[in-house]
């Protein structure tokens, strides 16, 4: 039996999902036209950055590298558990990671839908307490979540041309030092949002452009259940799925690869998630 959800409004359309995966009701009105649209408020007194080639964008100093282990260390003893418990975390395929270790050596792209602010927590969880490097929308960097965002490895996309090359090259440094990279390529969230959103070809690219696997991930959610009814009421569970990697093809032009690898990507995800029709495209470009 095929659950349909067009009556939670436009964003919804022609949605459906297998019968054993849940979908939570909106609790906030998505755009049914832009599945770009920026849902979530930049927090706090914003401040005068600009993202140019005067701006930091991989801090080397000896103060970041602490701040950067002290976040991680606080991930690793409270936000992990917690979201454990309040969310009531499972990893489905989590295995594919040690059977593909090999595929790993020099680095690795992990995506995943963008549904919440604990999203990345999920991410990280589930590749095994990894702590990656996010390129991520800059303007949030001028609110009060800028610093949190820049310890957990966040990298501001410039959003001026001045700062493309400075920015090019701290990914450059980065996969020379073969670190893993983390992209959400719907490119902002949409808080427990259900059908997945198109991607942007940019995280596809870099994967050809480094020869750097892909790995797809998902977050799908279940129902509140027993004691976990009294807390976070209205949220729902979380899981998270793995799918096999994606490998580029370098036979294959550098024009039609990524879109391939885009395709495969949002078609595993789908698959994962339980999604037997979904309302947008694999990509809008």
């Amino acid at each position: 039996m095929i659950k349909d959800f067009s009556s939670f409004g436009p964003a919804y359309r022609n949605f459906k999902v297998k019968e054993d995966f849940f979908v939570p009701k909106p609790t906030e009105e998505f755009s049914g036209d832009n599945p770009f649209t920026r849902m979530a408020p930049i927090r706090g007194k914003l401040k005068d950055i600009q993202f140019d080639e005067n701006y930091t964008y991989l801090d080397k100093s000896f103060k970041f590298k602490v701040l950067r282990f002290l976040v991680y260390l606080f991930g690793l003893t409270v936000a992990f558990p917690i979201n454990r418990i309040r969310f009531g975390l499972k990893i489905v395929g989590r295995e594919k990671i040690s059977q593909n270790r090999n595929l790993f050596a020099n680095g690795v792209i992990t995506i995943c839908n963008h549904v919440h602010r604990w999203d990345m927590i999920c991410v990280m969880q589930a590749m095994r307490y990894r702590m990656p490097w996010i390129p991520m929308y800059s303007e949030p960097f001028k609110g009060s979540d800028g610093w949190i965002m820049k310890a957990v490895g966040g990298i501001a996309i410039p959003n001026k041309h001045s700062g493309l090359t400075k920015f090019v090259k701290a990914l450059d440094e980065l996969h020379q030092k073969k670190q893993w990279i983390h992209i959400f390529p719907e490119s902002c969230s949409w808080k427990f949002y259900a059908p997945l959103r198109p991607f942007k070809i940019g995280t596809f690219n870099l994967a050809y452009r480094y020869s750097m696997p892909i790995i797809p991930l998902v977050i799908s959610y279940r129902p509140r259940t027993g004691w976990r009814k009294i807390i976070s009421k209205g949220e729902p569970l979380l899981t998270i799925h793995v799918g096999d990697p994606i490998i580029p093809n370098h036979n294959a032009s550098r024009i039609t690869e990524p879109e391939r690898m885009r395709n495969v990507a949002h078609k595993t995800m789908l698959d994962m998630a339980g999604i037997v029709s979904n309302p947008w495209p694999s990509g809008i470009d």
